[in-house]
Protein backbone atom coordinates (compact mmCIF):
# COMPACT_ATOMS: atom_id res chain seq x y z
CA UNK A 1 0.00 0.00 0.00
CA UNK A 2 1.43 3.40 -0.89
CA UNK A 3 2.51 5.75 1.88
CA UNK A 4 0.79 9.08 2.42
CA UNK A 5 2.60 12.25 1.42
CA UNK A 6 4.18 14.10 4.34
CA UNK A 7 2.62 17.19 5.85
CA UNK A 8 5.80 19.03 4.90
CA UNK A 9 5.15 18.40 1.18
CA UNK A 10 1.50 19.42 1.55
CA UNK A 11 2.47 22.68 3.27
CA UNK A 12 5.18 23.54 0.70
CA UNK A 13 2.80 22.85 -2.20
CA UNK A 14 0.04 25.00 -0.72
CA UNK A 15 2.49 27.78 0.14
CA UNK A 16 3.84 27.77 -3.43
CA UNK A 17 0.30 27.99 -4.79
CA UNK A 18 -0.53 30.83 -2.37
CA UNK A 19 2.65 32.66 -3.42
CA UNK A 20 1.42 32.60 -7.02
CA UNK A 21 4.07 30.30 -8.50
CA UNK A 22 1.50 28.97 -10.94
CA UNK A 23 -1.82 27.19 -11.14
CA UNK A 24 -2.55 24.08 -9.10
CA UNK A 25 -1.67 21.98 -12.14
CA UNK A 26 1.72 23.75 -12.56
CA UNK A 27 2.57 23.52 -8.85
CA UNK A 28 1.63 19.83 -8.84
CA UNK A 29 4.08 19.20 -11.70
CA UNK A 30 6.81 21.11 -9.86
CA UNK A 31 6.40 18.96 -6.74
CA UNK A 32 5.90 15.69 -8.62
CA UNK A 33 2.38 14.94 -7.43
CA UNK A 34 -0.85 14.49 -9.33
CA UNK A 35 -3.18 17.35 -10.14
CA UNK A 36 -5.99 15.45 -8.35
CA UNK A 37 -3.95 15.36 -5.15
CA UNK A 38 -3.26 19.07 -5.34
CA UNK A 39 -6.98 19.77 -5.88
CA UNK A 40 -7.84 17.55 -2.92
CA UNK A 41 -5.45 19.20 -0.46
CA UNK A 42 -6.47 22.68 -1.64
CA UNK A 43 -10.11 21.77 -1.02
CA UNK A 44 -9.22 20.48 2.44
CA UNK A 45 -7.35 23.71 3.15
CA UNK A 46 -10.35 25.79 2.11
CA UNK A 47 -12.66 23.61 4.21
CA UNK A 48 -10.58 23.42 7.41
CA UNK A 49 -8.34 26.46 7.10
CA UNK A 50 -5.25 24.33 7.82
CA UNK A 51 -2.45 23.16 5.57
CA UNK A 52 -1.76 19.98 7.56
CA UNK A 53 -3.55 16.69 7.02
CA UNK A 54 -6.90 16.62 8.81
CA UNK A 55 -7.23 14.22 11.75
CA UNK A 56 -8.85 10.95 10.72
CA UNK A 57 -12.13 10.08 12.36
CA UNK A 58 -12.72 6.70 13.94
CA UNK A 59 -14.57 4.37 11.60
CA UNK A 60 -17.89 2.78 12.44
CA UNK A 61 -20.54 3.46 15.03
CA UNK A 62 -19.82 3.68 18.74
CA UNK A 63 -20.39 0.34 20.46
CA UNK A 64 -23.36 -0.02 22.80
CA UNK A 65 -21.35 -2.51 24.91
CA UNK A 66 -20.16 -0.19 27.64
CA UNK A 67 -17.94 -1.05 30.60
CA UNK A 68 -21.12 -1.71 32.62
CA UNK A 69 -22.38 -4.27 30.07
CA UNK A 70 -18.96 -5.92 29.99
CA UNK A 71 -19.04 -6.21 33.78
CA UNK A 72 -22.52 -7.77 33.56
CA UNK A 73 -21.14 -10.38 31.16
CA UNK A 74 -18.27 -11.17 33.51
CA UNK A 75 -20.55 -11.52 36.52
CA UNK A 76 -23.13 -13.65 34.68
CA UNK A 77 -20.52 -16.10 33.38
CA UNK A 78 -18.77 -16.24 36.77
CA UNK A 79 -22.05 -17.01 38.56
CA UNK A 80 -23.24 -19.59 36.02
CA UNK A 81 -20.50 -20.85 33.65
CA UNK A 82 -22.92 -23.00 31.65
CA UNK A 83 -25.31 -20.13 30.85
CA UNK A 84 -26.52 -20.12 27.23
CA UNK A 85 -26.01 -17.24 24.84
CA UNK A 86 -29.77 -16.65 24.71
CA UNK A 87 -29.89 -16.39 28.50
CA UNK A 88 -26.96 -13.96 28.51
CA UNK A 89 -28.72 -11.84 25.88
CA UNK A 90 -31.87 -11.75 27.96
CA UNK A 91 -30.03 -10.85 31.17
CA UNK A 92 -28.21 -7.97 29.51
CA UNK A 93 -31.38 -6.69 27.90
CA UNK A 94 -33.34 -6.91 31.17
CA UNK A 95 -30.63 -5.24 33.25
CA UNK A 96 -29.30 -2.48 30.99
CA UNK A 97 -31.73 -2.35 28.06
CA UNK A 98 -29.00 -3.10 25.52
CA UNK A 99 -30.11 -5.48 22.78
CA UNK A 100 -27.35 -7.71 21.43
CA UNK A 101 -27.43 -10.52 18.90
CA UNK A 102 -26.18 -13.97 19.88
CA UNK A 103 -23.12 -13.48 17.69
CA UNK A 104 -22.34 -10.17 19.42
CA UNK A 105 -22.57 -11.82 22.83
CA UNK A 106 -20.23 -14.58 21.62
CA UNK A 107 -17.80 -12.01 20.20
CA UNK A 108 -17.71 -10.04 23.46
CA UNK A 109 -17.17 -13.21 25.48
CA UNK A 110 -14.12 -13.94 23.32
CA UNK A 111 -12.83 -10.34 23.58
CA UNK A 112 -13.14 -10.42 27.35
CA UNK A 113 -11.40 -13.80 27.53
CA UNK A 114 -14.37 -15.48 29.19
CA UNK A 115 -14.82 -19.21 28.79
CA UNK A 116 -18.40 -20.09 28.08
CA UNK A 117 -19.19 -23.76 27.97
CA UNK A 118 -22.11 -26.00 28.69
CA UNK A 119 -21.24 -28.48 31.42
CA UNK A 120 -20.10 -31.73 29.78
CA UNK A 121 -20.33 -33.62 33.10
CA UNK A 122 -24.12 -34.02 32.93
CA UNK A 123 -25.45 -37.41 34.02
CA UNK A 124 -25.35 -39.97 31.24
CA UNK A 125 -22.95 -38.09 28.97
CA UNK A 126 -20.08 -40.54 29.43
CA UNK A 127 -22.28 -43.54 28.89
CA UNK A 128 -23.59 -42.13 25.62
CA UNK A 129 -20.07 -41.37 24.40
CA UNK A 130 -18.85 -44.87 25.25
CA UNK A 131 -21.90 -46.40 23.60
CA UNK A 132 -21.42 -44.42 20.40
CA UNK A 133 -17.70 -45.27 20.30
CA UNK A 134 -18.35 -49.00 20.67
CA UNK A 135 -21.04 -48.93 18.00
CA UNK A 136 -18.63 -47.33 15.55
CA UNK A 137 -15.85 -49.80 16.29
CA UNK A 138 -17.81 -53.01 16.80
CA UNK A 139 -20.81 -52.31 14.59
CA UNK A 140 -21.36 -53.02 10.92
CA UNK A 141 -19.93 -49.72 9.81
CA UNK A 142 -23.23 -47.90 9.92
CA UNK A 143 -23.59 -44.91 12.17
CA UNK A 144 -26.53 -44.70 14.48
Amino acid sequence: MPKAYSDDLRCKLLEAYAAGRGSLRDVAKQFGVSWGFSKKIRGQQLHTGKKERPIQKQHGPVSCVTAEVQQQLRVAVRQQPDVTLAELRQRIQDHSGVRLSKSSVWLWLQRLGLRHKKNAARPGTRQRRKLMATRRVVGTGQRY
